[in-house]
């Protein structure tokens, strides 16, 4: 997979994530390993920084729930209007976690 395939990966799975759920930028990761060849968190968070804007960006947050710091409260208030279980200023990643297939 070439470096713009994995681009064009990454996004079509945060495309997939279901309102109101999250993935971690690893579990992200952990998603296209296999057929990527690539396992890289910070990578998938570098991608997200750069194209993430045309999809639900929101939906990736780190393994502990956080929110990417420049986008705190605009990400707070997507969540809470799509029902995301939130823990604080966290999303409470054990109610809301989603993993494809």
């Amino acid at each position: 997979m070439t470096p713009e395939e994995y681009v064009e990966a990454v996004l079509a799975l945060v495309e997939r994530i279901p309102p109101g759920r999250v993935m971690s930028y690893g579990a992200v990761a952990d998603a296209l390993a296999e057929k990527s060849g690539r396992n890289s968190a910070r990578l998938v968070g570098t991608i997200m920084a750069k194209h993430g804007g045309s999809v639900p960006w929101h939906r990736v947050v780190t393994s502990a729930g956080a929110f990417p710091r420049r986008h705190v409260g605009l990400a707070t208030a997507l969540h809470r209007k799509e029902g995301t279980p939130l823990r604080g200023d966290r999303v409470n990643m054990r109610s809301a976690a989603w993993f494809p297939g």
